[in-house]
C-alpha cells in the first residue's frame, strides 16, 4: 500500500477509527494489520511533526557569516557616536536620554518580535538601537550614579551570566541557528543588549586603565578576535566562541570610531565624529542592501535544526584552557600598562602650554554660538559637581566628554576666532591636566574648573 497520500492516510484513520468503534478495549495500534500499522505510525509521526513545526518559527536572526561580524562593528561604531551625540545636544540629560531610547528600543524590538522571517532592516536597526541604549545604560552608571567601571563591568558580566545560565536551562542550548521561539529570541536580544552594556564597560575601564591613544586601543579587541578566531578553528566551542567574539566587538567597534574621528593631536586621523558616522552608515545601508538581495546571511527553513560539527570533548577541554590563558595574559597586559606613564599625561606635562592674552569671558565666548557654549558649561559644571562630591572617577569619566565636545566643533569654532579658541582650549588643557594627573590634587581640580566655568560666563 503506498504511504504519504492523502486518500491513502484518510483510508487509514477511518479504518483505525472504525477498528476502535467496534468496543474493542485495550487494543493498541501495533494490532492492526501490519501494512495498516506502518501507514498509521508514518502519518501520526508526520502529523506531530507537523504540530511541532508550527509551535516554532523561521530563524530571525541572520547566519553567522564575514557580512555578519563587519556589519556588527559597524552598527557598534554608529551607535556609540549616536549615543555620545544625543548625550551632549539633545539637551534633556543623560537618564531622560536613556528613557526616551528605552522607547524607542521597545518599539523597535516589537517590530522585530512581529516579523515572520528575518528581514536585514530591521534587524540591524534593533541592533543599532540596542547598542545606544545599552550604551546610555552604562554610561547613567558611570556619569550619574558615579558608580567605578570595574565595578560596573562586574555587574554586567553577572547579568550576562545570569541570562545565559536560564537561557540554557530552559532551552538547553545558546546557539543563534536554534532561535525558533520567541522564548530563544527573547534571551538572544536581552543577551544582546546585555553584552553592549559590558563591552562599554569594560571597553572604557581599559582606556582608563591603560591611557592608551585610539589607534593604540584598537589593538587589544582585535588581537583577542583574531585568537578567538584561530581558538575556534581548533576546536574550541563555536557557541562559547561566538559570544566572547560579540563581546569584544562592542570595545571594538568604538574604538575605531574614536579612532577615525578624534584628532590627530590626540592620536586619531581627525576625521570627526560627524563624518565617521557618515561613513560607517553609508557602509551599513550598503551591506544591509546587498543582504536583502543576496540572502547570503539567511538560515533556511532546513537548516533550523542546529548540527555543529562532530565534537571532540578533549579538544574543547584543551581550548578551555587556551582561553583561560589569554585570559590571564590580557590581565597581565592591562596591569603593566597601568603602571606605565600615561602617554597623554606625559605629553602634557612636558610641552608647555601655549601662550595666549587673557581674555575677559565676553571675548571668549561672544564669537560662538551660545548653544555651543552652555553645552560646555554644563560639562564642566557637571564635572565640578561629581568632583566636590568626592567621586574622582566618576569626574575622570565625565571630562572626556568635555575633551570630545570641544575636539567635535573645533572645525566649527576655530575659524570664527582663533584668539578665542585658543584661549579656551588653553583652559580646558589645563582641566584635563589636573584630573589626569597619576595622582590627582582636589585643590587643583577645583581651581582648573572653576577657571573654566568663569571664562564660559
Amino acid at each position: 500500500m503506498p504511504r504519504g497520500g492523502a486518500a491513502e492516510a484518510a483510508l487509514v484513520y477511518t479504518f483505525v477509527d472504525s477498528y476502535r468503534s467496534a468496543d474493542v478495549k485495550g487494543v493498541l495500534p501495533s494490532a492492526l494489520p501490519p501494512v495498516l500499522y506502518e501507514g498509521y505510525m508514518t502519518t501520526a509521526t508526520t502529523s506531530q511533526n507537523a504540530r511541532t513545526h508550527a509551535k516554532q518559527m523561521l530563524n530571525k536572526v541572520p547566519e553567522v557569516t564575514i557580512w555578519f561580524w563587519v556589519i556588527k562593528i559597524l552598527c557598534t561604531t554608529v551607535g556609540e557616536s549616536f549615543a555620545d551625540w544625543i548625550n551632549m545636544n539633545l539637551g534633556v540629560g543623560l537618564i531622560n536620554t536613556a528613557l526616551i531610547f528605552t522607547v524607542v528600543l521597545a518599539g523597535v524590538l516589537g517590530w522585530q518580535l512581529a516579523t515572520k522571517r528575518y528581514v536585514p532592516f530591521v534587524y540591524w536597526l534593533t541592533v543599532v538601537v540596542v547598542s545606544v541604549t545599552g550604551t546610555l545604560y552604562t554610561d547613567i552608571l558611570t556619569d550619574s550614579q558615579g558608580v567605578p567601571l570595574a565595578l560596573s563591568s562586574s555587574v554586567f558580566a553577572g547579568i550576562l551570566a545570569v541570562v545565559f545560565g536560564i537561557w540554557y536551562a530552559r532551552e538547553r542550548t545558546l546557539s543563534v541557528h536554534t532561535i525558533t521561539t520567541r522564548p530563544r529570541e527573547l534571551f538572544y536580544w536581552l543577551a544582546v543588549l546585555v553584552t553592549f552594556a559590558l563591552g562599554t564597560a569594560t571597553g572604557d575601564w581599559t582606556l582608563d586603565l591603560t591611557g592608551w591613544t585610539p589607534g593604540v586601543s584598537v589593538l587589544l579587541p582585535l588581537g583577542l578576535i583574531v585568537a578567538i578566531v584561530l581558538a575556534w578553528r581548533l576546536g574550541a566551542n563555536a557557541v562559547l566562541s561566538f559570544w566572547l567574539a560579540y563581546i569584544l566587538t562592542r570595545p571594538l567597534g568604538a574604538n575605531l570610531g574614536d579612532w577615525l574621528g578624534s584628532p590627530s593631536g590626540d592620536g586619531g586621523l581627525g576625521l570627526g565624529t560627524a563624518v565617521t558616522s557618515v561613513i560607517f552608515l553609508a557602509a551599513i545601508l550598503a551591506t544591509v542592501v546587498y543582504l536583502t538581495l543576496s540572502r547570503s546571511d539567511v538560515i533556511e527553513a532546513n537548516d533550523l535544526t542546529d548540527t555543529p560539527r562532530a565534537l571532540n570533548p578533549a579538544r574543547e577541554r584543551i581550548m578551555l584552557g587556551y582561553y583561560g590563558v589569554v585570559a590571564v595574559a590580557t590581565a597581565a597586559l592591562l596591569v603593566w600598562a597601568h603602571h606605565q606613564p600615561h602617554a597623554a599625561a606625559a605629553s602634557e606635562a612636558d610641552s608647555p602650554a601655549p601662550v595666549t592674552a587673557h581674555l575677559t569671558p565676553k571675548q571668549a565666548t561672544s564669537p560662538f554660538p551660545p548653544a555651543e557654549i552652555a553645552k560646555f558649561r554644563t560639562i564642566a559644571a557637571d564635572t565640578l559637581a561629581k568632583l566636590n562630591s568626592g567621586n574622582q572617577s566618576a569626574a575622570t569619566s565625565r571630562v572626556t566628554d568635555l575633551e570630545t565636545a570641544w575636539d567635535d566643533d573645533q572645525s566649527t569654532l576655530e575659524p570664527k576666532s582663533e584668539q578665542s579658541w585658543h584661549f579656551l582650549d588653553s583652559e580646558i588643557d589645563h582641566v584635563l591636566k589636573a584630573l589626569r594627573a597619576p595622582t590627582p590634587d582636589k585643590a587643583t581640580e577645583v581651581k582648573a574648573l572653576n577657571t573654566l566655568l568663569t571664562s564660559l560666563g
